[in-house]
């Protein structure tokens, strides 16, 4: 039985998908959304298939799963994966990942869950981003649960201390794995960085020491990489105006940066599981006074997620491209320097602001993973 502590966070439980279900196919957004996925299926025969669901298994399967394989077929070139072999059948997670686009980096990882024979995670989906019924209710099917986002110092801890108590009890009570990002909103600028925040709420739920309480929790990173980013010209303005200002976010952009995320041509994706912090590493971690050892922590994924980073051609040509050099010049030719150079051009001109700053914070975006690894490894 679900434990009604959690009420106001937790995803949707079986018992409630019928009534969900029939609420989701009476909105307006759900014939839009059936002909954009399902554009070969008869309307009212998918509808009726779909008011037939009765359980979250059947939801993910029949609707999410193909959605979402249907967004791999329509905006990339391909989707690579690795690691699994390394995750037990018997097994719970706390996958973090780093984080370039808002629903498909977990979505992506949902499927491939999905392929490789494991049960779906439950997914972390910040409040921010829960401003229309029908987006909740379809991200509670898909087992997502709030992270509730601002407020006070003292609502930041009661709100975490409560996500903590939530992704214990999930792992370890109600045996799914959890999907979460390793730190507070998307990457923007390519530099990938696991917050000490985050790990330190992973902790606020356990008495236990630093070992214990972090090793029944089975953190494993996950490395996620797109040819061509998410959203990225997007994210070159506000990185534009973030070097002079606050940013604040104009309403309904957290919906568009989903939407153009989804649409937006990908290139190649490809993402990797790394394997599991293991006891002893954690043990080594543990040596270190309390500030420290989350930061040892924090160092351990952010390597094993930068290992597993695939970095494509369009990385390397913008190294190139940022420092006036051809140090990568072997690894593409050309015309694809002059493709990625167009692309950049294009974009860069449908922006306000100075074209020069924005072509460096462009460059800086796909180079800086590069920058990753060079540095570590």
């Amino acid at each position: 039985m679900e434990n009604t502590k959690f009420d106001d966070i937790r995803p949707y439980g079986n018992a409630e998908i019928p009534e969900v279900i029939l609420r989701v196919a009476q909105h307006p957004y759900f014939s839009e959304v059936i002909k954009r996925f399902f554009p070969k299926e008869n309307f009212d025969d998918f509808k009726n298939r779909f008011l037939e669901i009765k359980t979250v298994e059947d939801f993910q399967i029949k609707v999410m799963n193909q959605i979402i394989w249907s967004i791999i077929r329509d905006t990339t070139n391909g989707l690579d994966y690795s690691g699994f072999e390394q995750l037990e059948k018997n097994k719970n997670y706390m996958f973090i990942s780093n984080h370039r686009d808002i629903l498909l980096d977990s979505a992506i990882l949902e499927i491939l869950l999905n392929k490789n024979s494991f049960d779906t995670s439950e997914i972390t989906f910040g409040s921010n981003l829960m401003q229309n019924e029908w987006v909740v209710d379809i991200g509670k099917m898909n087992k997502m649960f709030m992270l509730i986002r601002g407020g006070n110092i003292h609502d930041l801890y009661k709100n975490s201390l409560h996500v903590s108590e939530y992704m214990r009890y999930t792992i370890t009570k109600k045996r799914q794995s959890v999907w979460i990002a390793q730190r507070n909103g998307r990457t923007k600028d390519g530099l990938d960085r696991t917050e000490m925040g985050v790990l330190k709420m992973f902790a606020l739920s356990s008495t236990e020491n630093f070992v214990e309480n972090l090793k029944e929790l089975n953190i494993t990173p996950i490395a996620i990489s797109y040819e061509y980013e998410p959203c990225d010209f997007l994210k070159v303005a506000e990185l534009l105006v973030s070097k002079y200002q606050t940013y604040v976010k104009s309403p309904g952009e957290d919906l568009n940066s989903i939407i153009h995320g989804i649409m937006q041509p990908k290139g190649k994706v490809c993402l990797n599981v790394c394997a599991p912090i293991d006891e002893q590493e954690l043990q080594d971690c543990a040596r270190f006074k309390k500030n420290e050892r989350f930061e040892c922590l924090a160092d351990m994924i952010d390597q094993r997620i930068f290992k597993q980073y695939q970095l494509w051609k369009t990385n390397y040509i913008a190294f190139d491209m940022l420092y006036q050099n051809s140090r990568f010049y072997e690894l593409y030719t050309q015309a694809e320097k002059e493709a990625f150079e167009q692309y950049m051009n294009k974009g860069i001109s449908l922006l306000q602001g100075n074209e020069k700053e924005l072509k460096k914070i462009f460059l800086e975006i796909y180079s800086n993973p590069v920058t990753n690894t060079m540095e570590r490894f």
